[in-house]
Order: C-alpha cells, then sequence, then structure tokens
C-alpha cells in the first residue's frame, strides 16, 4: 500500500486543522527531500501548475540565501498576485530590495527602539492584568493577539480607537478562506483595499501632523541609494508595508506566543524551569520559534535551470521552502521532537535562515515573546488550560499558512 504521509497533498488544508503535519514533513526529508506537488485540477485562483518543496533545513537556508538563483520578485505566497511584484519589500530582490530595506530601516531608529521595548513592557503589564480580572479567557484573542496588535499599531500610529477595527479587517482578510474559522466570510480583496485606503489617510494626516512615531519617520526618511541619489518610500511602498506589518507582524507573533504557552503547559518541568530561572528566557524564546515555526513557507521563483539533491529544476519553476520541516530536521538538531528550553545552539529558520530576506521585525518579535512571558510570570501563579485548541488553516496561498486562533485558559 502507498504511504499516506508520502503522497499526502500538501495543498489540502485538511492537513493543517491541528497544526503543522510533522509527521509528514518526516516522511519527505527521509525519502523525497525536493518533491513535486501539483495543484489538484480544478483548484481554485491563479498559480503555477505546481511547485517543489524543501523540506530539508540545508536545502532551505542555501535557497533562502541565493536570491540571484531563487528570486523572491513574484511574492512569498503561491498565489498570483501581480499588483505586489517587486513592489512589496518581501517581493524585491537586489538593489530594490536594498533600497526598501534602507528606508525602512532608517524608521528603526535607536531612540524608537528603546521606546517601542518600554512600550512594550507597558502594553504587557496592562493585558495581563486585565485578563487576570476576568480568570478564564482565550489566551490567544485576549492576551497573545493584544500585545503584536497594540506594538504594530503603536508603530505606525494607529490611534486606539481604530485599532479594533483595523485589525479586524485584518483578520477578515486572513480568515476569508478557512470555512471553519467561525469568521464570517469576506472578500480578501475589498478588505485589501480598506487597509490600502487606511494607511494612505494614515501617511497624508501623519505628513500634515507628525507625530512621534515610526511612521511618521517612514513617511518623511530619505536615505543615499546606491547610485548617489536620493530616496524616499512612495505611497505603494508605504500602503503594502502597512499590510505586511498589519498582517504578518502582528500573526506571526501571536501565534508563537500561542503556542509557547500551550507548549509550556505540556511540558510543566520546562515551564517551571523558566520561572525559577530567567536566565532560562533567551534560550526560551528561541525553541518556542523553532518550534511554532510563525511562517509554514516562503516562494521563490527559480530563475535559471539548476538541480537540488540531484532533482532538476527548471527555470520558472516556483519553489518553496518549508520553515516547520527544517526547524524538526534530524541532521541538525539533536532529538528535534524534544521540546527543550535550554537547547543551544538553536540555529532555527523561524525568521528565514539569513540572507537579504532575514525577517526585518526578528528582534522586535523576539522582545515581544521576551516581555510578555516576563510580565506573565511576574503576575500569574497559575495558569490552566481548560480546553482544546483551534486551528484555523489559512488556505495553501498564505504562507503563514496555520495558525492558532483559540486556547481556553484560567489565570490565577
Amino acid at each position: 500500500m502507498p504511504d499516506p504521509e508520502r503522497t499526502a497533498d500538501l495543498t489540502d488544508l485538511d492537513l493543517y486543522r491541528d497544526g503543522f503535519p510533522h509527521a509528514v514533513f518526516t516522511t519527505l526529508r527521509r525519502d523525497e527531500p525536493v518533491r513535486w506537488q501539483p495543484f489538484p485540477t480544478g483548484f481554485p485562483g491563479e498559480h503555477d501548475p505546481g511547485f517543489w518543496v524543501l523540506s530539508r533545513y540545508e536545502d532551505i537556508q542555501a535557497a533562502n540565501r541565493d536570491p540571484e538563483l531563487f528570486s523572491a520578485h513574484d511574492g512569498p505566497q503561491l498565489s498570483h498576485q501581480p499588483g505586489i511584484a517587486g513592489s512589496m519589500l518581501v517581493s524585491m530582490d537586489g538593489p530594490d530590495h536594498s533600497r526598501l530595506r534602507r528606508l525602512i530601516s532608517a524608521g528603526f531608529t535607536p531612540r524608537m527602539v528603546r521606546a517601542l521595548d518600554e512600550q512594550a513592557r507597558a502594553w504587557a503589564g496592562a493585558i495581563v492584568d486585565r485578563a487576570l480580572e476576568h480568570g478564564r479567557l482565550d489566551f490567544v484573542s485576549e492576551i497573545a493577539y493584544q500585545l503584536p496588535m497594540n506594538m504594530i499599531a503603536d508603530i505606525v500610529g494607529i490611534p486606539i480607537a481604530d485599532r479594533e477595527h483595523v485589525f479586524s479587517v485584518t483578520n477578515q482578510f486572513l480568515l476569508a478562506s478557512d470555512s471553519s474559522s467561525g469568521t464570517p466570510p469576506a472578500d480578501p480583496g475589498a478588505a485589501q483595499a480598506e487597509m490600502f485606503a487606511y494607511a494612505h489617510e494614515l501617511g497624508v494626516a501623519k505628513r500634515a501632523h507628525p507625530s512621534d512615531d515610526v511612521w511618521t519617520l517612514l513617511c518623511t526618511v530619505a536615505v543615499e541609494a546606491d547610485d548617489g541619489t536620493t530616496t524616499t518610500l512612495n505611497e505603494l511602498e508605504l500602503d503594502l508595508f502597512f499590510m505586511l506589518l498589519t498582517v504578518a507582524g502582528s500573526e506571526t507573533t501571536r501565534n508563537a506566543i500561542s503556542i509557547g504557552l500551550m507548549t509550556l503547559l505540556e511540558h510543566p518541568d520546562q515551564l517551571a524551569r523558566m520561572r525559577s530561572e530567567p536566565a532560562t528566557m533567551r534560550d526560551a524564546v528561541e525553541e518556542i520559534l523553532r518550534w511554532s515555526s510563525p511562517v509554514g513557507y516562503f516562494a521563490r521563483r527559480a530563475t535559471r535551470d539548476t538541480e537540488i539533491r540531484g532533482v532538476p529544476i527548471a527555470a520558472g519553476d516556483r519553489v518553496t521552502l518549508w520553515y516547520p520541516s527544517g526547524n524538526r530536521d534530524e541532521e541538525v538538531f539533536d532529538d528535534p521532537f524534544r521540546f527543550d528550553i535550554t537547547r543551544s545552539p538553536n540555529l532555527h529558520l523561524a525568521f528565514g535562515g539569513g540572507g537579504p530576506h532575514y525577517c526585518l521585525g526578528a528582534n522586535l518579535a523576539r522582545r515581544e515573546i521576551t516581555i510578555l512571558f516576563e510580565e506573565l510570570f511576574a503576575r500569574v501563579r497559575h495558569i490552566e488550560q481548560t480546553g482544546p485548541p483551534v486551528y484555523s488553516a489559512l488556505t495553501i496561498e498564505n504562507p503563514i499558512l496555520v495558525a492558532l486562533t483559540s486556547l481556553p485558559v484560567e489565570l490565577s
């Protein structure tokens, strides 16, 4: 009989109802580390006929670090979205990518980074205190979601009164494809247009009335390009970066925090050690990131004929880098299915494995996870999971792919 894990269809959302299908990835790493996955006949949307699946750490990292051979121009998603091709930070290569990255980095001055750290501490304390008033609650929506949402909103200067609406639109955009999510059906295009419109209005307001926030700097910052000219962010670049921040910046950190707590509750010895030995926090956060792998994959396009492990890849083929699989690779991690908050070294791929597209928000995400758990442990003596977790599969065309959307807990 054929091995169901080797023949599993990675486009089938049922594979992801309980998180990433690690048994499938383990089989692929062993038997078929470079595998062609066709889209089934009649699969909705605009996309290539199929895509290559890289499941080994070494291959994922190498492709991630070689944008000349594996271009990001078409974006990290598997669907065809010509509107973002070559226009978004995650869909640029070469000088264009360097220029945009330099401009965005210029907005995160050392003073702004220190201010964000202070804001994260204040938000985390207030969020946990408010949760304690309820006792029984959903950890995802009432704690894990709140910190990155408010931090991203602080970065772009979204007024507090607008935040719930802006991020509800973001949530509709993410969950529109999952009929089991319980979220009312939404038109992803309409949600995206609403986010663009809000970003545009926000940029106009920041230029007219500058504030002491990162978005004001991004709307006005100018840096020297490689050719010696002065460059700024144009309207489309600002709009697209706004969407990237609100969608990827909040969702991925929320997933890491939520899955991190759930995993700690499943390993009470690790939780107790993390509480009693603050020095373990740094390594614990890295293990949480490895274990949760908040991004499922990034897609690239081969710019010329090549081969990986002897398998020919044709110019123009879509190639996907599966980070959750790389983060469980037996050739790299000792006992990879053991959750160990003291694991070191821990060179996981949660932020892409290096190269020019290494996640610009990696340090902010690390700080948010660290601060949230520090404030949680300082204020809460007892945490108990009171029901099963709920996952949403966001569609194979969304690189995040899997989201933990509910984790009922009781705090005291």
